[in-house]
C-alpha cells in the first residue's frame, strides 16, 4: 500500500523525514537507549524536527511542567532513556515525548499495553492534553479500557488490514461486551 500524509506520498520516506513532516509514533515496547538522557533525547529530537535551537532553561521548565502533569518523577529527566524504567514509566515517557514534540499526527501503538488502572488514566490525561483541532491521535489497541478515559471521534475495527466496522464510543462498548470474534 501507500501512505499519503498532507497530500504527499511518504511511503518510502526515512523515519527522520516522516518525523519532520509531523508524525509521531509510540511503540508497544519502547526502546531503551543507554547513555542518552531523556532531556538530551528530547532536546535533540525537538531541534531536528523544528530546525530551531532549543533554549535549555525554557525547555527544562516545559519538561518539568509536563512531567508533573503526567505524575512522573522529574529526576527521570536525567536518566538514560527508558533504561530501568517500569512499563508504566516507559509509556508515560512516550506521552511526554508526544507533548514536547507536538506532532500533527500521533500514532500510539498499544500505548495501554501492560498498564495498571492509574497509569491508563495518566496516559489518557496526556492524550487529552495533546488533542486539539490542529492534530490527530490514532490509538491502536486490543483493549478498550483506555477508550473509557478518552473522548473518541471514531472507533474502527480492522481485520486482515481492512476496516470492517466503524462507529463511535458505542462501538467500543459493544466490543467490550461481545468481543472481536463477531468481526472475523
Amino acid at each position: 500500500g501507500r501512505i499519503i500524509f498532507d497530500g504527499e506520498d511518504i511511503t518510502k520516506s526515512r523515519t527522520d523525514e516522516i518525523a519532520r513532516k509531523g508524525i509521531f509514533m509510540s511503540f508497544q515496547l519502547p526502546e531503551e537507549i543507554p547513555g542518552v538522557s531523556v532531556t538530551n533525547f528530547l532536546k535533540y529530537a525537538k531541534n531536528k524536527i523544528t530546525g530551531q535551537p532549543v533554549k535549555i532553561f525554557q525547555f527544562k521548565d516545559e519538561l518539568k511542567k509536563y512531567m508533573e502533569e503526567l505524575n512522573m518523577n522529574s529526576k527521570n529527566m536525567e536518566r538514560s532513556l527508558n533504561v530501568g524504567f517500569s512499563g508504566g514509566e516507559k509509556k508515560k515517557n512516550e506521552i511526554l515525548q508526544m507533548l514536547v514534540l507536538n506532532p500533527k499526527l500521533a500514532i500510539l501503538d498499544e500505548t495501554d499495553s501492560g498498564l495498571d488502572v492509574d497509569a491508563i488514566k495518566t496516559v489518557s490525561k496526556g492524550i487529552e492534553m495533546f488533542k486539539n483541532e490542529n492534530n490527530a491521535v490514532l490509538i491502536i489497541t486490543h483493549n478498550t479500557k483506555i477508550l473509557h478515559s478518552l473522548k473518541v471521534d471514531y472507533v474502527h475495527v480492522l481485520v486482515n488490514g481492512k476496516i470492517v466496522k466503524t462507529g463511535g464510543q458505542e462501538l467500543a462498548s459493544e466490543i467490550e461486551e461481545n468481543g472481536y470474534a463477531q468481526y472475523k
